[in-house]
C-alpha cells in the first residue's frame, strides 16, 4: 500500500522482454498490407539514393572527360529524378506512418482501457488514479512512432547500410575494412551505454508519473484544497514534482545526446582515413581513382545517415522501453476475480444467502473476516451494525466477489458464487454503496447507468419510490438536465437519491444498502423508508446504517465487530441483552 502515494516512485515488479515488442506487432496486422506499401516504396528510394555516388562516379570518370556534355545533362536529371521521387515518397510515407500509428494508439489503448475495467479493486487501492491515467494516454502514445515510423526505417536503414557496405566493397575491400573499424568502436561504446540509459528513463518516467498523480489528487480535491487555504503549500509541491521531472529528463536527455557527437566522431575520423588512405592510393597511381575515391566518400555518408538513425532507434526503443514495461505491467497483472472454468448463469435467483466459516484479508496477516459464518433466507432483511474497520462493508464486498475470500465459502440459493458468472452474479445483486458516484451526461442517464434498455417511465417510477423525482422535476430540464461529472451541482443527498434510483431500478432479487439515507434529511429519510420497505418485499436485503433509528424494523440485526459476529437477533431481543448493540443504540440517543 505504500506506492499509493504521488511522491513514491513506481518500482518496477518486471523487467523488459523483446516479447513486449514482438507483442506489439500485433497491433499492426490492421494495417499490414499499408505498412508493406510503404516499406516497399521506402526500400526503393533506398536503392535509388545508393545509386547517386555511381551516377557521380560515372559522371567524374567518364562522361566529363570524354567531354560528352549530354550525357552529363543526362545524369543531372536522373539525380534530379530521385530527389523528386523520394519527396514524394517522403510525404506518402509521413501520411501511411500517422494512420499506421493512431490504428496502433487506438487499438493498444482500448486493451489496456478494457483490462483496467477488469482488475481488481486492490490495483486501484494501490495506485494513485493519476498513475494509471499516464499509462493510458502519455504512455501509449509514445510507442506509436516506435512500432510504425521508427520500425519501418529500421528495416529500411538496415538495409541501406548492409547495401551501401556491399557497393563501397566493389569499389575498395581496404577503405571498406577503414569503415567497418570505425561501426565496431561505436557499437561496443553504446552496448557499454545501454544499462545506464535505460535506468535514467526508468527513473524519468517515475518522475513524470508522480507529477501526474499529484495534478489528478490535487483536482480532485481542490474544494478541500481551497476550504482550508492549501494553495501555497501545494504549489511549493508542484514545483518540487517539476523540479523532479525537469532533472531526471536532462540527466537522462544529456546521455542521449551523446550518442550524436560519438557518431559525428567516428563519422569524421573514419573519412579522414578514407581520404589520407585514398589520397595515397591516388597520388601513387593506385588503383583508385578520383571518381572512385569521391563515389566512396558518397556512400561514406550513405553508410554512417542510417547507422545514426539506427542509433537514435534504438535510444527510443531503450526510453520506451520504461513505459512499455509499465503498460503491460497492467497488461499482465493477473485478473484475480473472474469467471472459473465452467461458470453457469445463475439465472433468476431466489435470494438464500449463506457464508461459511469466510476468512478474508485485504493484505497479508490482517483478518478483517475471521471464520464468519450466517444464513439469510429469501426475503429476510437483515441488518449489519458496528465500529468503524469492524467488516461490514467487507461483507458487501464479498457477496458481490469485488475481492475473492481466501478461506471458506459464500452460497446464494445454496450453491457457491464462485459457481457463477460474474455478470449474471451482479445482475441479481443491487448495490447502494456508500461512496455514490454520479457520472457526467443527464439524470436519465445516470439512472438507467445499470439497465440500458429502462423506458423514461420506469425511470421515474424507480425516482419516485425514492422520493427523487420532487427534486428532480424542480431541475431546469428535470430528467434531461445535464449534470457533471461527480455531480458536483447536486447535494450530497440529492446523489444519494438518484444512485438509489440507479439501484431500484435494475431490479435485484437481493438488495445491499450502504449507508443508503446517510445524506438525507429526516424529512425526506421518512418518506424514502417507506420506498424502501415496500422494495424488500420479497427480496433479501442487506442493511448497513450508522443511523439505527433506520434499521428498527430489519428481521434481524447483526453486530460486527473485528471480524466476527458479537450480536445477532432483532432490535428488542439486542435491547434486551444490553450488550454491544444495546450500547451502540444508547449512546446514539444519549440526548
Amino acid at each position: 500500500m505504500a506506492r499509493n502515494k504521488f511522491d513514491v516512485d513506481e518500482k518496477l515488479e518486471s523487467q523488459f522482454k523483446f516479447e513486449y515488442i514482438v507483442r506489439l506487432a500485433k497491433y499492426l496486422l490492421p494495417v499490414k498490407n499499408l505498412m508493406f506499401l510503404t516499406l516497399g516504396l521506402v526500400v526503393l528510394t533506398s536503392i535509388l539514393n545508393m545509386l547517386s555516388p555511381m551516377i557521380t562516379r560515372h559522371a567524374m570518370d567518364v562522361s566529363l572527360p570524354d567531354k560528352d556534355f549530354k550525357t552529363v545533362v543526362l545524369l543531372g536529371l536522373g539525380l534530379l529524378s530521385i530527389y523528386v521521387f523520394n519527396a514524394v515518397i517522403e510525404r506518402f510515407r509521413l501520411k501511411a506512418m500517422n494512420i499506421a500509428g493512431q490504428s496502433l494508439v487506438a487499438d493498444l489503448r482500448r486493451d489496456v482501457f478494457m483490462k483496467l475495467q477488469q482488475l481488481p479493486f486492490d490495483f486501484f487501492d494501490s495506485r494513485p488514479h493519476g498513475k494509471i491515467l499516464v499509462r493510458v494516454i502519455n504512455y501509449v502514445n509514445s510507442i506509436s512512432n516506435l512500432m510504425t515510423g521508427g520500425l519501418i526505417n529500421l528495416i529500411t536503414d538496415t538495409f541501406t547500410v548492409i547495401v551501401t557496405f556491399v557497393m563501397m566493397l566493389v569499389l575498395s575491400v581496404k577503405l571498406s575494412l577503414i569503415m567497418l573499424c570505425g561501426v565496431v568502436i561505436f557499437s561496443a561504446v553504446i552496448f557499454m551505454m545501454k544499462n545506464k540509459q535505460r535506468r535514467v528513463w526508468q527513473n524519468y518516467s517515475a518522475k513524470q508519473s508522480n507529477l501526474n498523480a499529484y495534478i489528478h489528487e490535487s483536482i480532485s480535491g481542490i474544494k478541500v484544497t481551497q476550504s482550508f487555504n492549501r494553495e501555497t503549500k501545494n504549489r511549493e509541491i508542484f514545483e518540487t514534482q517539476c523540479e523532479n521531472v525537469r532533472t531526471s529528463f536532462m540527466k537522462a536527455k544529456i546521455i542521449d545526446i551523446c550518442n550524436w557527437p560519438m557518431v559525428e566522431t567516428i563519422s569524421t575520423l573514419t573519412t579522414c582515413m578514407v581520404f589520407l588512405v585514398g589520397g595515397s592510393e591516388l597520388v601513387s597511381g593506385g588503383s583508385i581513382t578520383a571518381g572512385t575515391l569521391i563515389a566512396f566518400v558518397g556512400y561514406v555518408s550513405l553508410f554512417w545517415t542510417p547507422i545514426l538513425n539506427i542509433c537514435n532507434y534504438y535510444n527510443q526503443l531503450v526510453n520506451t522501453a520504461a513505459y512499455l514495461e509499465r503498460i503491460y505491467e497492467v497488461l499482465d497483472t493477473p485478473v484475480l476475480v473472474k469467471n472459473l472454468p465452467g461458470a453457469v448463469d445463475m439465472g433468476e435467483a431466489k435470494g438464500d444467502v449463506e457464508f461459511k466459516n469466510v476468512d478474508f484479508s485485504y493484505e497479508e496477516g490482517v483478518k478483517i473476516l475471521d471464520d464468519m459464518s450466517f444464513k439469510v433466507k429469501r426475503g429476510e432483511t437483515i441488518a449489519i451494525v458496528g465500529p468503524t474497520g469492524a467488516g461490514k462493508t467487507t461483507i458487501i464486498n464479498l457477496l458481490t466477489r469485488f475481492y475473492d475470500i481466501q478461506k471458506g465459502e459464500i452460497l446464494i440459493d445454496g450453491e457457491n458464487i464462485t459457481k457463477f458468472t460474474l455478470s449474471s452474479l451482479r445482475e441479481n445483486v443491487g448495490v447502494m454503496l456508500q461512496d455514490t458516484f454520479i457520472f457526467s451526461g443527464t439524470v436519465y442517464d445516470n439512472i438507467r447507468y445499470g439497465k440500458l434498455d429502462a423506458t423514461d417511465e420506469e425511470i421515474k417510477k424507480a425516482a419516485s419510490v425514492v422520493c427523487a423525482d420532487e427534486f428532480i422535476m424542480e431541475l431546469e430540464k428535470g430528467y434531461e438536465t445535464e449534470v457533471n461529472e461527480r455531480g458536483s451541482r447536486l447535494s450530497t443527498g440529492q446523489r444519494q437519491l438518484i444512485s438509489f434510483a440507479r439501484v431500484l431500478l435494475s431490479d435485484p432479487k437481493i438488495l445491499i444498502l450502504d449507508e443508503a439515507t446517510s445524506s438525507i434529511d429526516t424529512k425526506t429519510e421518512k418518506a424514502l423508508q417507506e420506498g424502501i420497505n415496500r422494495l424488500l418485499e420479497g427480496r433479501t436485503g442487506f442493511v448497513i446504517a450508522h443511523r439505527l433509528s433506520t434499521i428498527r424494523n430489519a428481521d434481524r440485526i447483526m453486530y460486527i465487530d473485528k471480524g466476527t459476529i458479537k450480536e445477532c437477533g432483532t432490535h428488542d431481543e439486542l435491547m434486551e441483552k444490553k450488550g454491544y448493540y444495546y450500547k451502540l443504540y444508547t449512546s446514539q440517543y444519549a440526548e
